[in-house]
């Protein structure tokens, strides 16, 4: 895929791996728009890319719905890339965790991607040509001691994204999942701080590279599932 004059939209785009894949995408010249839900990080990390912004709440039909009227308005309906990777992480043992604490986890990390993916499919089959691309974790193949809510909402992404991509198939839609292991950013801190990146754990940027590389293949080509980890993440 050639990204000159693409259009792109990136869910948890203010900060992270969203962030740095909006500024890689930008950089090669496609149009992206980033979501989030913090106004004053979405404005800071547009001015600092020179991409577009708007102030949306995945886990709300009603913010969802303001994103599509935006692409409605500005990009007249063309919609050539959607990169659902907003997430939310709050970790405790089953027993501590709260019934609220899986709803609010779920509804960014599953209920969010399939909202947006429902807005964005009339867009891309009308004209036969797209790329979803979801960003899961490698915690949805194992799950982990204290991670139950997190774990569990990225084995249902998984499902979904691998129910969509044999749907969408046959309309040239290609479907990705991208599994990144540990990395060093904002998920999981209440005050969604960027974590200071570690040498042996990944970045942001490994991930950011590992989206626009699997997007770059040609249009006639896809990678299912990818993973990507530290190569010594106790090091």
């Amino acid at each position: 895929m050639e990204f000159a004059g693409k259009t792109i939209i990136i869910t948890g785009g203010s900060s992270g791996i969203g962030k740095a894949t909006a500024k890689k995408l930008s950089d090669l010249g496609a149009k992206v728009l980033i979501t989030g839900r913090s106004k004053e990080r979405l404005e800071k990390a547009a001015n600092q890319i020179g991409c577009a912004w708007i102030e949306s709440d995945v886990s709300k039909q009603e913010d969802v719905n303001k994103v599509f009227d935006w692409v409605a308005e500005n990009w007249s309906n063309k919609l050539d890339v959607l990169i659902n990777n907003a997430g939310l992480g709050e970790f405790a043992s089953v027993e501590e965790t709260p019934i609220e604490s899986y709803h609010r986890v779920f509804g960014v990390n599953i209920f969010g991607p399939i909202m947006m993916v429902k807005k964005a499919l009339p867009l891309m089959k009308g004209k036969k040509a797209g790329s979803i691309v979801n960003v899961a974790s490698t915690s949805s193949m194992k799950g982990f001691a204290n991670g139950s809510a997190y774990s569990a909402s990225k084995f249902a992404l998984r499902g979904f994204t691998q129910s969509l991509m044999e749907e969408l198939r046959p309309f040239n839609i290609r479907v990705f999942q991208v599994n990144p292991s540990e990395v060093t950013t904002a998920l999981g801190n209440p005050e969604r701080e960027e974590r200071k990146e570690i040498d042996f754990k990944l970045g942001p940027e490994q991930l950011a590279q590992t989206i626009v590389s699997v997007l770059m293949l040609p249009e006639k080509a896809f990678v299912p599932e990818l993973s990507v980890w530290a190569t010594n993440p106790r090091n």
